[in-house]
């Protein structure tokens, strides 16, 4: 039996630390989780910045992002969104902006880097609000590799499992990560939007016999409906939402159980789906 299991990166492969300031009145956000950011209002979008993060901490603080976007001919990509937002609308959005500057930028990546130690990677974004046409927080995201990742990749490769990744994040992020768990790069879908993520699964679905999707956010959800089976992890938070739990077919708290829920499709063991979070 061919077997396929696509991760998604943040949260299920890579523990986050994400802070997002709030443009407005100057709020942090502590441990915030980006999609339900965006998911608030239906005309919001998470865009992720194609760059070096170097740039941004050596640039004057006092340029406004939208400048800094448009002299340096910045890509930005819409990573997320709940209703959909084209890249021109976004870019559109962004450069229109007159409140962020690079100072908000440069002030969630210090926070980041404060309180996130062993960072694996960082990345940034920006936060739209496509209604108000501004920017409506920057937001900053640190990774590390969880400690069974590598364990968990390597067996399932071992026993003839293709592994995915498919990311909201960019290929400059992922194809660190790729690198470092060995996933071949032609492996790695990046900038995975949910209807990408979907579309990524129903192609697999194609060529396998048998495609696991394993996810941690509302981001995954219409890949997992899409997949022969729905994996959610709660690794990261531990916590499952509601929504979540009823839309996944499995819900773990390690992604080493992935292991064990692979072994048990190739037997073709019975395997009982999982609505609840395990307590």
């Amino acid at each position: 039996m061919k077997i396929a299991v696509v991760f998604d990166s943040a949260g299920t492969l890579l523990r986050m630390y994400r802070v997002a300031k709030k443009i407005k009145t100057g709020e942090y956000l502590d441990e915030v989780v980006s999609t339900e950011l965006v998911g608030k209002k239906p005309y919001c979008a998470i865009l992720v910045m194609q760059m070096d993060s170097n740039k941004i901490v050596n640039c004057p603080s006092d340029i406004l992002v939208s400048d800094f976007i448009k002299k340096h001919r910045i890509n930005i990509d819409v990573g997320c969104s709940k209703a959909l937002i084209d890249k021109t609308t976004a870019r559109s959005v962004v450069e229109n902006d007159t409140l962020a500057t690079m100072k908000d930028l440069q002030d969630v990546m210090r926070v980041v880097k404060e309180r996130c130690r062993d960072i694996y990677y960082m990345g940034v974004g920006l936060i739209i609000d496509v209604e108000k046409k501004n920017i409506a927080y920057v937001i900053c995201t640190g990774g590390k590799i969880y400690s069974n990742t590598f364990y968990v990749i390597q067996t399932l490769i071992e026993r003839n499992i293709d592994v995915y990744i498919a990311s909201g994040d960019s290929m400059r992020n992922l194809s660190a990560l790729a690198k470092n768990i060995c996933v071949p790069l032609e492996c790695v879908f990046e900038i995975s939007t949910p209807s990408r993520k979907e579309e990524i699964v129903k192609g697999l679905k194609k060529r396998y016999d048998k495609v696991i999707m394993v996810g941690d956010g509302i981001n995954d959800i219409l890949a997992m409906r899409a997949a022969d089976l729905g994996v959610l992890s709660i690794q990261q938070t531990g916590e499952c939402p509601p929504l979540l739990c009823e839309e996944a077919d499995i819900v773990i708290r390690d992604i080493k159980e992935t292991i064990d829920i692979v072994e048990k499709i190739s037997s073709r063991s019975e395997l009982s789906p999982l609505s609840q979070a395990p307590s």
